[in-house]
């Protein structure tokens, strides 16, 4: 394939710096690792900020950087909802959620549950769990193989296993002290070589006026009033007046509540970060620190793609685009989508289908010069790595302690699980490889994200609610729950699909009775189906069910738990100060953009 950029000598250089940095990381980092404790908890010994930016970095993976970028391209500003809705939940982990994990001493979210109800529904969870982290490294992949394939010519197959090497090389050397480390590392590099896209994207545009006129006009063209694309809330008033496809029900009860507060509540990939602080005191203030650059995101991340379908496209960079033939240009800087054999797709109506997913990288090649490109494109890479090594660092945790350790080796020495957690390392990479091909069917890879937090993690926040606000609740009543909201959840998605899309991995298979108007509107009312399912199921059951002994549930349910004595500090440094000052500026943004 021909390449759109050819990259110079520094440009290399930036790249192969950062990963030979990667690979130092580790090999240092593995001289600290004497015990299974050290591999899997970091020894539960990281300063406040190391936590802090680990548990956002590993957020801040492909499905930030890319998907975010694509969101923002195809749905404009109601992509921030993403970040903004995410901040109550984050909020909610830090005072409420952390002194139960770290409190517990449980080793990962399955181990809680166990503590909380019983063995089948820890198995349940560390099994979905697992598939879900495979699927979220795979995107990661995914994105990393695409990107160097089509902006640099490279092949898919062979940037794909480069990628894995790398990260399988410092994960198992140095394991979660490595990843976070490592973390730390991606999270300044992803600003350092973002942020200067985003400036000068809207400044290539006139600024925020210029891009909601122009933004203005693209939503008149799709049907939509002109501030459709730039405004947070105004349009949400039905699902038809916005790119979205959702109302405000859906959005806040989806999105905010379910999705968000399932996310960052209960999904193991960001509370290990968080457990692996020094005390509890200081993992409570882990999400709450986080969550203030959490909300600045969207300038990093969202705002590129939405320049990207309105910018003109700079010919110094792409002339092979630029000459190419009325049919294969569209918004922007956008491509459209091609087949492994190189045709343009088309939806079901005969449209052609948009890569979003190319938004970012785009404009990184159509804005930046030598030097820069090479500093933009490591910044890519870090996140891709980023996201790989958070979900593969939580998968080794949850398969070693809550799988192998639970089912076929329980009394092995502390070395022996060290070794199943390295070799786990190698299983899952070798299973995210695999799911790196499925997401290709997917032309944003947050829309995938989103259906796969939708059937896991929806269900798993109403178990976790209910066990630790209501103390009736049982092992029997939770399992059959976690149960029926996945049913629901898949057969839900099975009668729905999204306008435009064919049955299959987007759903229709079991019959098209429901339409939406997106990918994510599909996604929203899957997580709140599953939800609802999940809640009802469980309090029946659990009414029919003997409850458990109160004595056990000490330190496992809200109103049996003492509450933690905080040593003597200053107001502002106390977590519910912040957490106010976290929430203020929250609305004050959702006010703004309104």
């Amino acid at each position: 394939m021909r390449s759109l950029v050819h990259l110079s000598w520094i440009d290399y250089l930036v790249i192969f710096g950062y990963f030979a940095l990667t690979v130092a990381i580790g090999v240092i980092v593995k001289r600290r690792v004497r015990s299974s404790s050290d591999y899997f908890m970091a020894g539960r010994s990281m300063p406040t900020w190391v936590a802090a930016i680990a548990f956002l970095s590993a957020n801040l993976g492909a499905q930030e950087v890319i998907g975010m970028g694509a969101s923002g391209a195809k749905y404009g500003l109601a992509t921030c909802h993403f970040y903004w809705m995410a901040v109550p939940a984050m909020v909610f982990a830090g005072l409420y959620m952390m002194p139960f994990y770290y409190g517990s001493r449980a080793r990962s979210v399955p181990e809680y549950l166990r503590l909380r109800f019983d063995e089948k529904t820890r198995a349940l969870n560390a099994i979905t769990f697992a598939v879900m982290t495979v699927f979220s490294s795979g995107v990661s992949m995914y994105a990393m193989g695409e990107l160097l394939y089509l902006l640099l010519g490279w092949d898919f197959n062979v940037s794909v296993l480069v990628s894995a090497a790398i990260v399988l090389s410092y994960i198992s050397l140095g394991g979660l002290t490595s990843a976070i480390y490592n973390e730390v590392l991606q999270f300044f590099l992803i600003v350092i070589g973002i942020a200067p896209l985003s400036w000068m994207a809207l400044r290539s545009v006139g600024g925020w006026s210029g891009l909601k006129a122009r933004l203005a006009a693209l939503a008149q063209a799709h049907g939509y009033a002109s501030g459709a694309y730039t405004h947070a809330w105004k349009y949400l008033g039905s699902a038809n007046r916005n790119p979205v496809g959702v109302d405000w029900i859906s959005l806040g009860f989806g999105l905010g509540f379910v999705l968000a507060f399932g996310y960052w509540c209960t999904d193991f990939l960001v509370v290990q970060r968080a457990m692996a602080a020094k005390s509890q005191e200081r993992a409570r203030k882990v999400p709450l620190i986080a969550s203030i650059p959490k909300m600045l995101f969207p300038a990093l991340v969202i705002l590129p793609g939405m320049v990207a379908v309105a910018a003109p496209m700079a010919i110094r960079h792409m002339p092979s685009m630029v000459d190419a033939p009325p049919a294969e240009r569209s918004m922007g800087i956008l491509p459209v989508m091609r087949s492994p054999s190189g045709a343009i797709e088309h939806d079901s109506r005969g449209h052609e289908v948009l890569d979003y997913d190319l938004a970012t990288p785009m404009m990184l090649v159509d804005y930046y010069p030598a030097g820069l490109l090479g500093l933009g494109l490591t910044a890519l890479l870090a996140s891709f790595m980023s996201g790989m090594a958070g979900n593969v660092t939580a998968f080794n945790t949850v398969w070693t302690y809550d799988i192998y350790q639970a089912y076929f080796r329980s009394k092995a020495d502390d070395a022996h699980y060290v070794w199943m957690g390295r070799t786990a390392t190698v299983v899952g990479i070798a299973l995210s490889v695999g799911a790196a091909y499925l997401a290709a069917s997917f032309n944003n890879i947050m829309d995938l994200l989103q259906l796969v937090f939708a059937f896991v993690n929806a269900p798993l926040f109403a178990t976790f609610a209910l066990g630790m606000f209501w103390k009736r609740t049982t092992g029997h009543g939770a399992f059959a729950g976690l149960l029926a909201g996945m049913g629901a959840a898949c057969v839900h998605h099975g009668i729905s699909l999204p306008r435009g899309s064919v049955p299959g991995i987007h759903g229709g298979f079991f019959g098209v009775h429901i339409v939406y108007a997106s990918d994510l509107a599909q996604a929203f009312w899957t997580a709140i189906v599953a939800f609802v399912v999940c809640v009802v199921v469980t309090v029946t059951v659990s009414l029919l069910t003997a409850p458990a002994n109160e004595d056990s549930l000490v330190g496992l349910v809200y109103s049996l738990t003492p509450r933690l004595q905080v040593r003597d500090q200053g107001w502002y440094r106390q977590p519910e100060t912040i957490a106010v000052g976290v929430l203020l500026a929250i609305i004050a943004l959702n006010i703004w953009f309104f």
